[in-house]
């Protein structure tokens, strides 16, 4: 935590305590937050403010040489949402997460290691980027861009913002624990939940649906009803079934996006009468392990809904990145049905569906008419890798 060696040693101590507190006191605040991406986000804030600059990041790299997480401030609403994709950890970015040092620049476009901006970018001259780091662990990184005064960065700002990072390092570290324990804590409560269902809901829907089998062999006036209804409750057993194994977590970052939808496809009970093609990649998806769990949960409705209602033949489903979404299709050649219509007489799952895809930034799209198929896309914003 302490400033480098290039930093003038004969700073007033008048100057520097008060700087000094007024950096822990912005680090306690970012910390308060809680929540990781707050926490980087306030980090991002405050440093700015700290030097006046206009435009700041903090960067979260995903160890594979890119980044988990880029927090900016600065930029308008309007900017952001004009540019076409977020840093990668390419360029100077790249050089300081390899370099693991201070970089600081009068103009950064002059120096070999730019690769300039993406389209829409607005224009920034002057650079102080410096490393996140705890021992030899990088945690993250700073990046202001061109001072209010139009000034470039100097050593006192240079001095400021490692020592910002010096304490920001703590906050983060601090985050990402409290993030690992409410994980745990999660999983914890999630096994509880799944043997609760388990060894009692779902035995509990056995014996009706066992008790309502011996009824129908009883009494044949009953069967046609009685194996409508018993149709159905298998299906909400096998529904209570998926959601225990969904709830276990058990897919892995290293299983791939081909793999996860294959398990999907090999839970479902399709007819002899039902074709079923399955185009997706063999990379590994491109999100978090929640985010992945999220969207195949999405995709498990889509599918199901399409094997079980559609009256289709063939249901075809399509999961690739497209520009900077993530997208699984689900099509087919059945029934079709008028999603006005649904919605008006409370259609639940294509509700919930909406509302999942919501949280995660993105939205479902359906295209069916009554007997001319359904279309359905989930279609989820791709983060900075």
């Amino acid at each position: 935590m302490t400033p480098s060696d290039t930093h003038p040693q004969n700073y007033d101590t008048s100057v520097i305590l008060p700087q000094l507190r007024e950096i822990a006191s912005a680090v306690m605040y970012a910390a308060e937050a809680g929540k990781l991406e707050v926490v980087l986000e306030r980090i991002a804030q405050v440093s700015q403010d700290l030097v006046n600059a206009r435009f700041a990041a903090l960067g979260v790299p995903d160890g594979r040489g890119g980044l988990r997480y880029f927090k900016t401030t600065g930029l308008t609403p309007e900017e952001h949402s004009r540019l076409t994709h977020l840093p990668r950890g390419n360029g100077l970015i790249g050089a300081i997460m390899q370099e693991r040092k201070a970089i600081r620049l009068e103009r950064m476009q002059d120096d070999e290691r730019s690769i300039g901006f993406c389209k829409a970018h607005p224009q920034m001259t002057s650079l102080l980027g410096v490393p996140i780091l705890i021992g030899q662990q990088l945690l993250g990184t700073l990046y202001l861009c061109d001072r209010i005064d139009g000034k470039p960065f100097d050593e006192r700002d240079e001095w400021i913002i490692e020592t910002m990072a010096g304490y920001a390092a703590v906050a983060i570290a601090g985050s990402q624990l409290n993030d690992q324990q409410r994980r745990l804590t999660l999983l914890e409560e999630r096994e509880r939940i799944g043997m609760e269902l388990h060894d009692g809901i779902i035995q509990s829907l056995y014996a009706i649906g066992m008790h309502l089998d011996l009824i129908r062999h009883n009494d044949t006036q009953v069967t046609s009803e009685l194996t409508e209804t018993i149709d159905n409750l298998n299906h909400v057993i096998e529904d209570i079934r998926l959601y225990i194994h969904n709830l276990h977590g058990e897919r892995k970052n290293t299983t791939t996006i081909r793999e996860c939808f294959e398990e999907i496809l090999s839970r479902l009970h399709t007819p002899d009468t039902l074709s079923v093609q399955l185009n997706a990649g063999d990379e590994t998806p491109p999100f978090s392990p929640t985010v992945f769990e999220a969207i195949c949960q999405m995709a498990n409705e889509a599918i199901s809904n399409a094997v079980r209602h559609s009256g289709a033949t063939v249901i075809r489903i399509d999961v690739e990145e497209v520009g900077y979404t993530f997208q699984c299709v689900v099509e087919d050649n059945g029934n079709g049905f008028s999603p006005d219509a649904t919605s008006k007489e409370g259609g639940l799952g294509l509700r919930n569906l909406h509302q999942r895809a919501l949280l995660h930034g993105g939205r479902i799209e359906i295209d069916s008419v009554p007997g001319s198929g359904t279309r359905l896309a989930i279609i989820i914003p791709l983060r900075a890798m």
